[in-house]
């Protein structure tokens, strides 16, 4: 499966909820764009978690196209998707590789975020890369996190630095640095404890983290990555302000988007966070995951109502 299909497939939920919500606005003969069908509308788009602020700019770009004639739906449907990729323009944005010596990825998160699946498909693409890769189970709370880490990494054959239940996470993520200076590998991708963006002193060992992770390589981490949960919606922005806030996010790994109808949040994400969306995750397998790509993913998420048209 190509990487359109795969967002295809992960966008089904949303783009199935916008397919029923919208194709309802209209009739046969079209449907007169005034004050009342403009509203209707609004209420549409903000349900899938854009935002009021990008389906208000969408509804406005069509009030002022459309107010006071009547028309079909997909015309609306065009102006809605060259609105949303207006609005989700950035650069596509892989991982920035260092010049010379491993690229540290530091991960961050909520429990429950996806985020150990996130860095087993991160860790699946690099190697797909040709990559050599370790990881570092720097998510020393539970115990259950770093076993679960263990078996991905047994699963894909990839190197991983583990600590005693309770050990300094700092410590684990220098080791975990500095083996992969030893084995000369090209990426190392270190987890860290999931926790709440309330929870200060945690937030504060993450800072922590970062810090000690230059004490090896210089300019590392090269990235640090948020992995959201688009279940979550809206809530996903008070964490990406939150984690930014501590250690300076790069980047954000969108997980479970197969699973809501809530895709939209990639939108408010952009709009009122700033940081680019660099993957998103589209099923449960190592190798579900999709490089963000704002004009195909407004495709995908509108590719069936297109074609249906």
């Amino acid at each position: 499966m190509g990487l359109f299909d795969k967002l295809k497939q992960g966008l089904k939920k949303t783009a199935d909820f916008l397919n029923t919500d919208i194709r309802d606005l209209f009739k046969a003969e079209g449907r007169l764009a005034d004050e009342t069908f403009l509203d209707e509308l609004f209420e549409r788009l903000v349900r899938t978690d854009m935002g009021v602020e990008a389906a208000q700019n969408t509804v406005d770009q069509i009030r002022t196209d459309f107010r006071g004639r009547v028309v079909q739906m997909d015309e609306v449907l065009q102006r809605i998707k060259e609105s949303l990729k207006k609005l989700l323009a950035q650069p596509t944005q892989p991982i920035q590789f260092a010049p010379s010596g491993p690229t540290v990825v530091m991960v961050a998160g909520v429990n429950g975020s996806g985020k150990t699946t996130s860095i087993a498909k991160l860790a699946r693409m690099f190697q797909s890369e040709g990559k050599r890769v370790v990881l570092g189970a720097a998510d020393t709370f539970r115990a259950g996190a770093v076993a679960q880490l263990g078996i991905w990494a047994q699963r894909l054959g990839v190197p991983i630095v583990q600590g005693q239940p309770g050990s300094d996470p700092a410590s684990v993520a220098h080791r975990a640095v500095s083996e992969a200076v030893a084995q000369a590998a090209d990426v190392c991708i270190v987890d860290t404890a999931g926790r709440l963006q309330t929870q200060r002193n945690l937030m504060q060992e993450l800072t922590k983290i970062h810090r000690v992770l230059s004490k090896v390589i210089p300019e590392a981490p090269h990235e640090v990555l948020l992995v959201l949960d688009a279940t979550t919606g809206q809530n996903g922005i008070s964490q990406a302000k939150h984690f930014t806030e501590a250690v300076r996010c790069t980047g954000i790994v969108l997980a479970k988007l197969d699973g809501t109808a809530k895709g939209g949040v990639v939108v408010a994400i952009r709009q009122q966070v700033g940081l680019p969306v660099k993957y998103v995750g589209v099923g449960e397998k190592a190798e579900d995951l999709a490089l963000f790509e704002a004009d195909s993913f407004v495709d995908a998420l509108f590719e069936d109502m297109a074609a249906a048209e």
